[in-house]
């Protein structure tokens, strides 16, 4: 096991080392400029996303769907991942993990737009869609839309499940004193009762627990950094000059190199947003939108919110409290998290747990629909059930083991969704920008789009 484990580490730092961060980067930006700065329309994509597109086809309100699938991006990573970065990239890596999320933006818009082009409509009525019918209907590559299909699968089973229970589990453990298999129990009862009800579940309690989670998240930063606020000018300047010239340890800070800062910025960013992953896109499908384009512009809020907001706000905190506390310990990203948010009283440790702990469950929530329906795509929806109590087992499971060996497995599974998800959107960006000129350059976003292309499956 130890071999193995060492194996899929390996493998795992190759994939998520520089070519996957030229590969993503470099998707972000080609997409960026040929759809002309989709990032210009952001606040009419955040109006969109709180409007309801009556009478439009789907599962969930469009901003039901943004809200499972923000539940399954905002996760450990925008707290510990961001921490990582800058215990090992310097305070410059949060400006990398920004600038990131702002070019994310454009292929997450790319994602939900060929999600509804591509969907395809169920005897039912229910809506499926995503990188796995992209790839059928859009590039007719029946083989590689199985592969992300089964990637994502094992994926859900990993980042999206016993991986964050593990983290909850052993956070109300060291914070509370609760036995992991209390914690373990209750969770997979609650996750449970959520998810056997199906994605209108789903998509309503992360509804109603995406905003609440994410705002008291923000407003506890904010706190945060008005206890600070004497550091915190100190800590824009040092993440910008940090960001683009060498810094020689001292001040609380390890020596680093721009190409550091560059790289554990960026890679944390993309991991964080997962723009380009190919999983949000799945839920997007589901989204009541008259058209591609206005759910494509709903989708992108998700890397604003996520990345340009959520990670830029916990990177300032954990630099200026560094500045503030020289004595805090960085040499690792959790060790770091806790020391930063644990100097600021009161308030600081109880935020910390609680976005920790929601955020995971949320993610698990979200990553939950996105198993199902790759199962489903594989399979059949007659193995919905078995999934689902598959699922909830895995959850006990990974509330009481270590779990080093399935994090290197998860890593390496999206790192091999995200290969087949952007082949299609590179191949289908013609398309893309053809859907674009259609409904947003030329003013129709209010316009119905043509149902002749979705097609029935069984």
């Amino acid at each position: 096991m130890e071999a193995i484990n060492d194996f899929l580490s390996a493998v795992s730092s190759f994939l998520w080392g520089w070519p996957m961060i030229i590969m993503l980067l470099g998707t972000h930006i080609y997409l960026t400029f040929r759809l002309r700065f989709p990032q210009r329309k952001i606040f009419t994509a955040i109006r969109l996303s709180v409007s309801r597109d009556k009478g439009a086809s789907g599962d969930v309100s469009q901003f039901g769907a943004l809200a499972t699938a923000l539940a399954a991006t905002i996760g450990t990573g925008n707290i510990i991942g961001v921490a990582t970065a800058v215990a090992l990239g310097g305070p410059g890596a949060v400006l990398w993990c920004w600038l990131t999320g702002v070019f994310g933006i454009s292929t997450k818009y790319a994602e939900g737009l060929v999600a509804v082009k591509y969907r395809v409509k169920t005897k039912d009525g229910r809506m499926l869609g995503g990188p796995m019918y992209a790839l059928e209907r859009g590039m007719h590559c029946k083989w590689l839309a199985v592969c992300f299909a089964f990637f994502a699968t094992i994926a859900s089973f990993g980042i999206g499940n016993t991986v964050q229970a593990n983290a909850i589990s052993t956070m109300m453990g060291q914070v509370f004193g609760v036995p992991l298999w209390v914690t373990g129990l209750i969770l997979s009862v609650l996750v449970g009762a959520v998810i056997l009800g199906g994605v209108k579940w789903i998509a309503k309690v992360c509804g109603m627990l995406v905003p609440f989670m994410a705002v008291f998240y923000v407003l506890g930063c904010l706190y945060i950094l008005c206890v600070n606020h004497a550091y915190v000018w100190p800590a824009v300047r040092t993440i910008v000059d940090a960001a683009f010239t060498p810094r020689a340890a001292g001040g609380g800070f390890v020596g680093t190199t721009v190409m550091m800062a560059c790289r554990y910025g960026i890679a944390r960013g993309l991991f964080s947003n997962e723009s380009g992953l190919g999983s949000a896109p799945i839920v997007a499908a589901a989204a009541k939108t008259r058209n591609p384009v206005r759910q494509a512009l709903v989708s992108s809020t998700g890397t604003f919110w996520d990345t340009v907001v959520i990670c830029a706000l916990t990177g300032i905190v954990i630099v200026s409290s560094i500045i503030a506390y020289p004595d805090i310990d960085i040499h690792d990203g959790a060790t770091l998290t806790k020391a930063a948010f644990g100097k600021i009283p009161y308030v600081g440790t109880p935020l910390l747990t609680f976005g920790l702990i929601t955020f995971a469950f949320s993610t698990i929530l979200g990553w939950s629909y996105y198993g199902e329906r790759c199962v489903e795509y594989l399979k059949g929806h007659r193995w919905m059930l078995a999934y689902r109590v598959v699922f909830i087992v895995c959850i006990f499971v990974g509330s009481v083991v270590s779990l080093g060996l399935v994090w290197n497995l998860a890593d390496c599974m999206n790192a091999f969704m995200a290969i087949p998800n952007l082949i299609s959107l590179l191949f289908l960006s013609g398309i893309i920008v053809h859907e674009t000129r259609k409904y947003l350059w030329r003013g129709h976003l209010d316009k119905d789009m043509d149902d002749e292309e979705l097609s029935e499956v069984e």
